[in-house]
């Protein structure tokens, strides 16, 4: 008896699961892909003197990032635009100021003749310098026009040896300007310190960093990056929110990058129409070390600051992302020509850093806002938060209910025949 009464439970648990999975509505895509522009990528490669060392496959560092780029070169699909840039690869002496302004532009970003790349990559010898921020800011140069997407891929087997312009920083200043580029970060050397510059590099861009030591992996890795770059993306515009409601710019559907200090608000406004439906998500990057313990809030509130609807999300060191979400569905109207509502959106964070961390620029925000057509019935409306499946979960607790009742006085009747007998 004891085993069929659970056995029962469990079917309608999994059934009430089930409904619940259904009843979440699917999510809306925030925009499509945008702009007809070839995606492009820069591959920034260490040419400094170290790359002579010989512990990669029992040859040098420079042999194999020689190979991998050849086999890269081949494996390049036809509507990726490539380009090589050499950092260290042709002043080979002792001045400081000359070294760290050693970088050039190997093979230009542009349609790929691969004898012609692989031609020039032969040529290449360890010589120099290490002058990382340099370099990149000459590569975030060579991406400049379009709107496709952009990516630098940078190869290094040391730290930059040009301080104070700390390749981190320069990395900032890149995904400050709002052109979209991306920058990827591949180690040669497992060294505590040129992981912890290349992942700062990434990670300021929303990159990845990938410690190599091998030649397959390294060509791998550099193939996995080109193809990514040839991926449809929505190129984010670039907005600046401001710090009151009245004075917010007025946003339209799509993807948009902005810049907040620590604990800072920022507000934007989007006009809704009857019957239609806001949606909006933020993502907040921890591009640099923030001590534990944050938070992110979306908020949406009128123009005379009345809250109709919130999202937030936190942290405690564990992820470098923080994202959170709203929905604003806005009744029909019986009136026609009904104007739009404006509705304010604040976006604030409780990030914060010790001392001697740099505070600017602001972290790297993201934000997706999305007006489509809401609900035929306004009662249908993220009912609970179940949107259109709520009735269907309603009517199967009911269900499950009625069949608990059956169950039990059949439990009943059975024992009381099993007594009589």
């Amino acid at each position: 008896m004891i085993t069929r009464t659970r056995l029962a439970a469990g079917a309608c648990a999994l059934l009430a699961a089930l409904a619940a999975g259904m009843a979440f509505p699917a999510g809306a895509v925030a925009g499509e892909p945008t702009g007809e522009d070839a995606p492009k990528v820069d591959l920034v490669l260490d040419v400094s003197g170290s790359m002579r060392t010989r512990d990669i496959d029992g040859g040098t560092r420079m042999a194999a990032a020689k190979q991998a780029f050849n086999e890269v070169l081949d494996a390049t699909p036809e509507e990726v635009q490539l380009g090589i840039r050499t950092l260290g690869a042709d002043y080979p002496g002792d001045d400081r100021k000359t070294g760290c302004k050693d970088t050039a532009q190997l093979y230009p970003v542009g349609p790929l003749d691969r004898t012609e790349a692989k031609t020039a990559v032969a040529t290449l010898s360890p010589t120099g310098w290490t002058p990382i921020g340099p370099a990149l800011l000459k590569a975030a140069d060579d991406l400049e026009g379009g709107n496709g997407s952009k990516r630098i891929v940078l190869i290094s087997d040391g730290e930059d040896t040009c301080a104070p312009l700390d390749p981190c920083e320069v990395a900032r200043e890149i995904s400050a300007k709002g052109i979209g580029v991306t920058i990827d970060t591949l180690g040669l050397v497992p060294n505590t310190k040129l992981r912890k510059q290349l992942s700062c590099i990434a990670e300021a861009t929303g990159g990845t960093y990938t410690s190599v030591e091998h030649t397959d992996e390294l060509t791998d890795k550099v193939n996995q990056l080109v193809d990514r770059a040839a991926d449809p993306v929505v190129t984010p515009v670039a907005t600046e929110g401001a710090d009151a409601c009245a004075k917010a710019p007025t946003l339209k559907s799509g993807l948009y990058t902005d810049r907040e200090e620590f604990g800072q608000q920022r507000w934007y406004r989007v006009d809704v129409e009857p019957g239609q439906e806001l949606r909006a998500s933020v993502s907040v990057g921890a591009d640099r070390a923030v001590n534990p313990s944050y938070g992110v809030l979306l908020r949406a509130v009128t123009v005379h600051g009345r809250e109709i609807v919130r999202g937030e999300a936190a942290g405690n060191g564990r992820t470098d992302v923080l994202s959170t979400g709203l929905r604003y569905p806005k009744a029909e109207s019986d009136e026609e020509d009904a104007p739009a509502e404006a509705v304010c959106l604040q976006v604030t964070n409780s990030f914060s850093v010790a001392s001697g961390v740099k505070t600017t620029p602001g972290l790297p925000l993201e934000l997706t806002v999305d007006v489509v057509d809401g609900p035929g019935d306004s009662d249908d409306a993220a009912a609970f938060g179940l949107g259109r499946g709520w009735w269907l979960l309603g009517l199967l607790v009911l269900v499950g209910f009625v069949a608990g009742l059956l169950w039990g006085w059949l439990s009943r009747w059975r024992f009381a025949v099993w007594r009589t007998n």
